[in-house]
């Protein structure tokens, strides 16, 4: 099947990199279809979808947005109508990639319309921005940025390159893509991790395997846990092992992980079997202005290196129970589809005896406010191992499927 790349650009200031862009998409075998979201001016090149049509689907008329046009009203508009527009031709079958062209203003509404759309179909922005920090127009969906070096103003040798070198990403991807979706025929197990957890993490998807069932791990930096959780939202992930909450530690202390405010909530509030491990609880994650360099917040507490530029201090006694008193308010509506497992020798290897961050004091807090802050609805298992055992990891994985097989 020929498949059909979406471009979405401001074609009114960017025509002759659109008509190339188009060419090279029709050149390497798949259909361009030219959606123009610009406002002010009328189109250089002729589109599929125009700009009177987007403003129409995004509730305001071109017109009316052209008597007193400002970017932020104008913006909404578009990023409105171009959003219900894809989303529609995407699940109708008649787009299979999305590329797209901007600046600073473009990047950040062809990325708003990108983070509406599924995960899985190709989305390629070509964009100024994209050598800088891009976690605002990536969000937690799968867009691949590249980079285009030179303004995206005007055909030159080099753009020229760029631009068949995007083409040929977003066809490729489009090509790339499997027809059998998400669905395996069984539940998608979703896992949260952090580094000092993966030799856990590793014998769970093992185990997993073993028992039929495929795993999606994310790393619970803050990002992670919003994608495993939107997936959740979406149908895909339908069950939990919740392994590493550090990006709770970093929510509650100003670490570089933050969680959002859902995270550790969506599986209760959609009914999911999930079973919770408090992993990586024992640090707070820590970026350094200079490589190596504790600061003087945290030279006189335990602390490792994760590697030069994040040090690891670790939590305290009092750190350890409020992080646990939020573990347990997030968990508070959870239903009897979640189990809550306590590791007894360290919530991670950083904190295992003999490990850079071992601390019985903080530990004993640790495990007797689970006692009295984990919800009376949640079952608890305390293990007398460390989180990364073998005991503990088959523990978790026996349970969560013994929650799969009864829901």
């Amino acid at each position: 099947m020929t498949k059909t790349i979406a471009i979405l650009a401001t074609v009114d200031t960017k025509g002759d990199e659109c008509a190339y862009l188009r060419d090279e998409i029709t050149r390497m075998g798949a259909n361009a279809l030219m959606i123009d979201i610009g406002v002010i001016g009328d189109p250089r090149i002729p589109v599929d979808i125009s700009n009177t049509d987007i403003a129409a689907k995004g509730g305001t008329p071109l017109a009316e947005l052209r008597k007193d046009p400002t970017r932020e009203v104008a913006s909404g508009v578009m990023v409105d109508g171009a959003t219900a527009t894809l989303v529609d031709l995407v699940a109708r079958g008649e787009v299979h990639g999305v590329i797209s062209l901007g600046g600073t203003q473009g990047t950040a509404n062809c990325s708003q319309v990108m983070q509406a759309l599924p995960y899985g179909l190709a989305k390629v922005l070509v964009s100024t921005m994209a050598s800088s920090d891009t976690s605002g127009y990536v969000g937690i969906k799968d867009i691949t940025m590249m980079f285009s070096v030179s303004d995206i103003l005007g055909l030159n040798p080099l753009f020229r390159q760029i631009l068949s070198n995007a083409a040929g990403a977003v066809v490729g991807m489009a090509n790339a893509a499997i027809d059998s979706g998400f669905d395996s025929g069984r539940p998608l197990i979703g896992m949260t991790n952090l580094g000092c957890l993966t030799q856990g993490a590793m014998k769970a998807i093992e185990k997993f395997a073993e028992r039929g069932y495929e795993t999606i791990v994310f790393h619970a930096v803050g990002s992670g846990g919003k994608a495993m959780e939107q997936l959740m939202r979406d149908g895909i992930i339908t069950a939990v092992f919740d392994y590493a909450q550090g990006d709770l530690v970093d929510y509650k202390f100003g670490g570089i992980r933050a969680a959002d405010e859902d995270r550790l909530t969506v599986a209760s509030a959609l009914g999911l079997p999930q079973v919770v491990v408090p992993g990586g609880i024992d640090h707070i994650g820590v970026i350094l202005d200079e490589p190596n360099v504790v600061t003087d917040e945290y030279k006189d507490r335990l602390y490792a290196f994760h590697n030069p530029v994040i040090l690891v201090p670790r939590t305290t006694a009092d750190e350890i129970v409020q992080v646990m008193e939020e573990i347990g308010k997030r968990l508070d509506h959870a239903n009897t589809n979640t189990l809550f497992i306590l590791p007894k020798k360290g919530v991670s290897s950083y904190s295992v005896e003999g490990g850079a961050l071992y601390d019985a004091e903080s530990d004993a807090a640790l495990y007797a406010s689970v006692r009295t802050l984990l919800p009376d609805s949640i079952p608890l298992i305390e293990v007398d191992a460390t989180a990364e055992s073998d005991e503990l990891v088959t523990l978790a994985v026996n349970e969560l499927i013994k929650l799969i097989e009864q829901k």
